[in-house]
């Protein structure tokens, strides 16, 4: 019943990790994609795994405003948008500084707030649009040394709920997707200031177990399709079973 055929899709922060994998499975189905990210290889590398043709790339920085309004005066109407571009920053509050907080924020809120603006200025969303934010599981927890990245989540998801009230009369809908720990290369930097024991050790909370790119990509999938027409305003937890406790 999902299928993509013929959707014009945009996906932030397709390099790599859950972007990549969005842009994939969205390919399977059918659509589209128009894929960013600021690694020219790493995107080029996700561009070569896609199903089909014609999809575009744009190696921007999304908190530069002259790239993107590149991307804007480029960009055909799209049926469907994913915000994933994100970044990790594990600092414990006390550490924090002013030029920390704006890098996190940045990107992870600010330069998504930007770009859905000027989607919707430029008239660029389609009636019957799916706009889907990632945020994460961690903007409903306390895990120290998270502070920036969990509140700048946690305002992603309440800034996707206000996109839902005001693009209802247009038909467009907005849901944001809020994942625990996921394999990544992003989760990976955790090693940083957790050791791997701690890690496998952690694992043990997820009746699951940490969860897969494709896991995360397949509920997307189904929010960009016509199957989710009557879901707007939703924050979908996908955490293996994490907040059964």
């Amino acid at each position: 019943m999902i299928t993509l055929e013929d959707k014009n899709i945009l996906v932030t922060g397709a390099s790599s990790g859950i972007g990549r994998q969005i842009a994939i499975t969205a390919s399977e189905l059918g659509a589209k994609l128009t894929i960013i990210g600021r690694n020219v290889e790493k995107l080029n590398e996700t561009l070569s795994l896609l199903k089909g043709n014609d999809h575009k790339v744009h190696i921007i920085d999304l908190s530069d405003s002259a790239n993107l309004a590149t991307l804007i005066s480029e960009s055909t109407p799209y049926d469907g948008v994913v915000f994933n571009a994100g970044v990790v920053e594990y600092l414990p509050v006390k550490f924090l500084n002013e030029n920390k907080i704006n890098a996190v924020f940045g990107t992870n809120f600010d330069s998504n707030v930007v770009l859905s603006q000027k989607l919707m200025k430029g008239k660029l969303l389609k009636k019957g649009g799916s706009l889907v934010f990632v945020s994460s599981i961690s903007s409903k927890l306390g895990v120290p040394g998270t502070a920036m990245y969990t509140a700048s989540k946690a305002a992603l998801s309440a800034f996707s709920k206000v996109l839902a009230s005001e693009l209802a009369s247009q038909g467009i809908r907005s849901n944001s997707v809020s994942p625990g720990i996921i394999k990544t290369a992003m989760t990976e930097q955790a090693s940083d200031v957790v050791s791997d024991e701690e890690l496998k050790k952690a694992e043990l909370e997820y009746p699951l177990g940490y969860g897969e790119p494709a896991d995360v990509a397949g509920l997307i999938m189904y929010l960009l399709s016509d199957v989710s027409k009557w879901m707007t305003g939703s924050d979908l937890i996908i955490d293996g079973g994490f907040t059964l406790k």
